[in-house]
């Protein structure tokens, strides 16, 4: 295992973590957290995706800005990041926010309607 594979091993653990709260946990709040831990585990994952390390001999790489016209065009797209994945992250972000707020919002019915947070004790109640 190289020290480049690293954040990809975290941002996976972050997944895990987030699957394993939402399957594992009966208390609704640590589900809603489990959820984000997992939306954020995914968009880490698409900022991996577009990153380019610094291993040119020019320096480091550069936001997808072209700003000096069509000379070095090849250039920079060798050093520049790749922008679609920040696209569609911006994206997830804006429908991860609202799912969080529909799930955060069914948890406080049902805190209204039952008096817990916790799944097992709803099932039991039908009521």
């Amino acid at each position: 295992m190289t020290l480049a594979m690293l954040p990809y091993l975290l941002a996976l653990l972050v997944l895990m973590v987030g699957l394993y709260a939402i399957v594992a946990k009966r208390n609704l709040i640590k589900v809603i957290v489990g959820l984000l831990l997992l939306d954020y585990g995914a968009n880490l994952i698409l900022v991996l995706t577009g990153y380019r390390p610094s291993g040119l001999e020019s320096g480091a790489p550069v936001a997808p800005i072209l700003t000096g016209g069509a000379q070095g065009a090849a250039e920079f797209a060798a050093r520049s990041v790749d922008p679609l994945p920040q696209a569609l992250i911006l994206t997830s972000i804006v429908i991860g926010l609202s799912v969080t707020a529909l799930v955060v919002a069914l948890a406080i019915r049902l805190y209204d309607k039952y008096g817990t947070f916790d799944t097992g004790l709803m099932r039991n109640l039908r009521g």
